[in-house]
């Protein structure tokens, strides 16, 4: 069973539809709730359900993203972000609106829901809220121009996959130049199906 918790909203499914009624049953007994019907939208995620599988995505969320931040017709790229880039708290570097980068970094932060992909990147760019500059800025439209190459990548739950929980986790020692402080990533994958 996959228990997806927001707020005071649950998502939830089962392979074995008893499992999902007992789970019912179950939060009904404890707490005051009603029960919709199947999903296909749920606060900006789009849900696709067939059979023997479950897509999700948020390409309509990106879509909108893009247009308001203005890069509709920013040319694509494949990566979110070049392997060489390193962000610093240049001094000497042009200060832009707080506002408007926030809001970006707000945005992308959303879409993380889905697209995992973007988290090391947006995180990393996340650190200058305070203070951003226009190089920072120049890194996030680069995300941006990423979301709008890939606009359609999307999670896959497979029913059929089996439920061995595996874990990567990568690690580089110091490496992050502002603080010299670790900078660590961690996926959770529950077969294949990547959950965290």
């Amino acid at each position: 069973m996959l228990v997806q918790i927001y707020v005071d909203h649950i998502i939830f499914d089962a392979i074995n539809k008893s499992v999902c009624k007992k789970f019912v049953k179950c939060m009904q007994d404890e707490f005051v709730m009603s029960i919709m019907r199947e999903l296909n939208f749920f606060f900006g995620l789009q849900i696709k359900q067939a059979r023997d599988e479950i897509f999700i995505n948020q390409s309509k969320c990106i879509k909108d993203l893009i247009k308001t931040f203005g890069m509709e017709h920013a040319k694509k790229v494949d990566t979110s972000m070049e392997t060489s880039t390193k962000l610093t708290m240049d001094g000497n570097g042009k200060n832009i609106d707080i506002t408007k980068y926030q809001g970006m970094i707000g945005s992308l932060l959303y879409l993380t829901t889905s697209r995992p992909d973007i988290m090391f990147c947006v995180c990393l760019c996340a650190h200058f809220q305070a203070c951003p500059q226009k190089s920072h800025v120049v890194i996030v439209k680069f995300i941006f121009r990423y979301l709008h190459g890939t606009i359609d990548l999307r999670m896959w739950y497979s029913k059929r996959s089996e439920l061995n929980l595996i874990n990567y986790l990568d690690a580089d020692f110091a490496g992050y130049k502002v603080d010299r402080k670790n900078t660590s990533g961690i996926f959770h994958f529950l077969g294949s199906s990547l959950v965290s």
